[in-house]
């Protein structure tokens, strides 16, 4: 009985949805770089071949960013519906930012978690933080084990989290 209340109230506290993460900060480092590297091609190939290549490097350093931010938001939104499945209360989703990365902070029953990393695609790394304490792994790998890594994240702060602030 208790555990058909439980899912009832996770349910009403989780609305499921994350929010956008698109983040300019990292557009206008790439806006930058892509500039500098095409101002190199400007006296070995002219100004059109500058332009080009400011023009490529500019699309797929966008496309990079497009392509980490959803692959965040994906492994964000699984781990906040896997903890909710799991019995985790989860209040809510805001966004957040520090420095370089692109985060999320999950509002739980037990504290607040920050999800997130860096959101270009090549080197898109998941990071997660709770009470101050962090780890991150290759995006790609978390995606590749992703069960593995909600289970024990689960445990560490809902399981663990929550016994260690009953003392």
């Amino acid at each position: 009985m208790q555990l058909e209340q439980r899912s009832r109230t996770t349910e009403a506290d989780w609305s499921g949805t994350i929010p956008n993460a698109f983040d300019g900060r990292i557009v206008g480092v790439v806006v930058v770089l892509a500039g500098l590297a095409a101002s190199l091609n400007v006296p070995y190939g002219g100004l059109s071949l500058g332009v080009a290549a400011f023009v490529l490097l500019l699309t797929g350093g966008v496309i990079g960013h497009v392509l980490g931010e959803r692959q965040l938001r994906r492994l964000t939104d699984g781990l906040v519906a896997h903890w909710s499945a799991a019995g985790g209360t989860v209040d809510g989703v805001t966004r957040s930012a520090n420095g370089m990365r692109t985060e999320w902070t999950v509002h739980t029953s037990v504290g607040d978690v920050t999800v997130g990393g860096i959101a270009l695609v090549p080197i898109a790394r998941l990071s997660v933080e709770y009470q101050g304490v962090g780890d991150s792994v290759d995006a790609s790998d978390a995606e590749a084990n992703f069960d593995t890594i909600a289970d024990e994240l689960y445990e560490e702060i809902f399981e663990f989290g929550a016994s260690a602030r009953g003392r």
